[in-house]
This record gives structure tokens, sequence and C-alpha cells, in this order.
């Protein structure tokens, strides 16, 4: 029987999957272990050879191919590990080393390339939008990310546009707010430094001087009890609009899903898709839908396992 196999790197945890067939209702295994990423690289590749070595024995089964979903993206041109938030990756041959230590060949993707394969191939996106050709996946939590999905024709496999650099979909970082917040990638004012959960609420943080979740910010907006919140969220709102509109400018995706913890705030596919028709370069008309995530936290390793 043919099986399809997914990694799922994290910083904290690794996922693993085993589909019988390309649905999220074939799983024969999942299985997770912690990462320990502080004890370095050699020692994550030792982790990741575990779980597969695990899901071997488990399912009885032998991967032909195993899909790699990482917290960054393979340099094509280096054939090295590149923006990855687990930075003892950076640099790294880790493909070369996967395919040495496992003995299958594998495929790395980003992260949120795999978010946007998952729901396009098996999540949401055939549910809404069947006939589409391509579709871009938001990813706002702790960071923000963004990976794109494409078909050659309308009954052909998805397939992630990594790119000549392999940073297809790279959305997060992005110049959103001139002057703003450095960000780690050496810019300032980047779309994760604007609409992450984090940046969100480091900026009531500093307008307040008190230290409050986002979903508690959000809480305090919606009773009208807050001025600072209802500011942090209508910056939120307007920045939202504006860098969603440049998805659309550039690609014009059949869908865009939003993924994260942000990306749950209702008031993002209501008044959000609003200030969308202020910046879009279509006389103020949005046709694109903003879709929720059908998949939540399995999107990742689903994914992995459909490259």
């Amino acid at each position: 029987m043919q099986t399809y196999w997914g990694i799922d790197l994290g910083g904290t945890k690794i996922e693993g999957v085993v589909l019988s067939k390309p649905s999220p209702d074939a799983v024969i295994l999942r299985k997770r272990i912690d990462t320990e990423a502080d004890k370095g690289y050699d020692h994550i590749l030792s982790r990741i050879e575990l779980l597969v070595d695990m899901l071997r024995v488990e399912t009885g089964y032998e991967p032909e191919h195993i899909g790699f979903g990482t917290p960054g993206t393979n340099d094509p041109s280096t054939n090295t590990m590149k923006n990855c938030n687990t930075t003892v990756l950076n640099g790294q041959p880790m493909v070369q080393d996967l395919a040495r230590r496992l003995a299958v060949p594998i495929t790395v993707a980003n992260d949120a390339n795999c978010f946007a394969l998952a729901e396009a191939s098996l999540g949401i996106v055939p549910d809404v939008v069947p006939d589409y050709r391509c579709v871009f996946g938001v990813i706002m939590g702790t960071g923000v990310g963004g990976g794109v999905v494409f078909k050659t024709a309308l009954d052909s496999k998805p397939m992630v546009l990594g790119g000549l650099h392999g940073i297809g979909g790279e959305w997060g970082h992005n110049i959103l707010e001139e002057n703003g917040y450095d960000c780690y990638c050496g810019k300032r004012g980047c779309n994760e430094q604007v609409l992450s959960g984090t940046a969100l609420q480091r900026f009531y943080y500093e307008q307040s001087g008190e230290q409050r979740k986002l979903k508690d910010i959000l809480a305090r907006h919606r009773e009208g009890i807050d001025p600072v919140a209802s500011e942090t969220f209508e910056r939120m709102l307007e920045y939202f609009g504006r860098s969603i509109s440049t998805i659309i400018n550039v690609l014009d995706p059949d869908a865009i899903v939003l993924g994260g913890g942000v990306g749950t705030v209702d008031e993002l596919y209501t008044e959000g898709f609003e200030r969308i028709k202020k910046y879009i370069f279509n006389n103020g008309v949005v046709r694109t839908p903003l879709l929720r995530p059908k998949l939540g936290d399995s999107a990742g390793v689903f994914g992995a396992a459909m490259l």
C-alpha cells in the first residue's frame, strides 16, 4: 500500500504523520516528540531520525518519500537552510543530511507553505473554491508568514511555489510600517512586527503601560472600556487591510486562508475585509474570499505529507 509521510519540524515539537491516502481521515499514525533544539543541529537530526524510526516500527510501513515542513527554507543556490527561527539550522545542509540518515528521498518546504498546501489539498479551499488555481496561506500568530500554492491546470495536483531564492510567499518580511519596530531579519516595520500577536501586545503595552494578552485586549475593545485597546484593534484592522491588498495586487489568488491565533479574530473577516478595499488596485472591489482553516494544528504536518 502506498503511504504518505510528513514531518513538521517546530522549535519545541516535532510531529510526524503517516497517511494511507491524501485525506485528513486517513491517518494511520500521528506522533509528537520534543525537538530539544537547545542541544544543537546534530541532536535535532537525531530526534527526527528517532521519530521516523518510531513511525516505521509502530505502523509496520516503510516510507518511499518524506515531506518536511521547516521553520525556514532551503536555499536552492547553496542547498543549505536559511531564515530559520530555530537558528541552529541556518547554514546547514539539512536536506542532504536527512536524506543520508533516513535513506529515503525527502522534500522540504517552509511551514507556511505546508499550511497553504494542506488547506488547498485537504482543507477548506476545495470545499469553498473547488476550481481554484492559486491560493495564498497567511499565518498570523507569534510570528507572521505566508505561502503560495498553485495548480498548472484545474485537474492537476496543487504545488508549492518555492521560487528562485526559495522565499516564495515570504509575506511576513515585507515592510508594512516605515520606521517601525526592528525585526530580526535586519529590516524595520515588517508585517511580522506589526500584525503578529506579539507585536500587537507590545504596541498595547507601550501605549498603556499594562501587559495584556491579545485576547484580553480585544475583549476590552469590544466592551468599549479601554481606548488603548480600541487603538490597538484599529491598528490591526488598518494594517491588515493594507498588507492583504498587496497579496491580491501581486498574485490575485482565488482564495486566502488565514491561520494562526490572530487569524481567528472574527473582525478580520468583516471589518478587516472592508479595509482591503481601500488599497486594492481594483476600484475598491474585492471578491477574494478570506477563509478560516479547516485542519487546525494538523495543517503543517498534513501539508508536509502532501509534498
